[in-house]
């Protein structure tokens, strides 16, 4: 065996290596995440006020923007329509069942400019927090394809409820 053929070898080695360790810490995080579901389904009779074409890209735990959490079935980036309803938002992925989140479960609703995997132009995407089926809180981020991000930031908050008076004063 020549010298060249030894680096050849040795690369693809490590590149095996390499894409091993990815699956197996992809699986493990699938397991860790697990028990984490998003509602699924539109309740009935709930009325669409506005739809935009978004690029799903990650949901994360709340304010870690870089710690992804396989939420099933929000685990993989995607296009697809976000809608806003007079009872919740409605994320509608290519290829997965319809994600609902009624407004009783969304936390907050702004702008990011960092998440997983992705860097945009100062805020640039969209941040919705929600409570995920154990109570655990998560953002989930978006990128607007179609409409207008300002307009959608300000339906959705609307729908979040307002917080509990505890009678402190600044």
């Amino acid at each position: 065996m020549s010298m060249r053929d030894i680096a050849i070898a040795a690369t693809v080695a490590l590149a095996v290596i390499a894409l091993l360790a990815m699956l197996f810490a992809w699986r493990r995080r699938l397991r860790r995440d697990a028990g984490l579901t998003a509602p699924l389904g539109v309740p009935e009779h709930a009325e669409v006020t506005s739809r935009d074409e978004v690029l799903y890209v990650s949901t994360t735990r709340h304010d870690e923007p870089l710690e992804r959490v396989a939420i099933s079935p929000l685990a993989y980036r995607a296009r697809g329509e976000l809608a806003v309803t007079d009872r919740g938002v409605a994320l509608c992925l290519d290829g997965a069942p319809t994600v609902f989140l009624a407004s009783s479960r969304l936390v907050d609703v702004g702008r990011a400019t960092v998440t997983i995997d992705r860097v945009v132009e100062p805020g640039g995407l969209v941040r919705i927090a929600w409570t995920a089926s154990d109570d655990t809180i998560v953002d989930s981020y978006v990128r607007v394809v179609s409409g207008d991000s300002t307009t959608l930031i300000s339906d959705l908050q609307r729908l979040v409820p307002a917080a509990p008076d505890t009678g402190a004063s600044s």
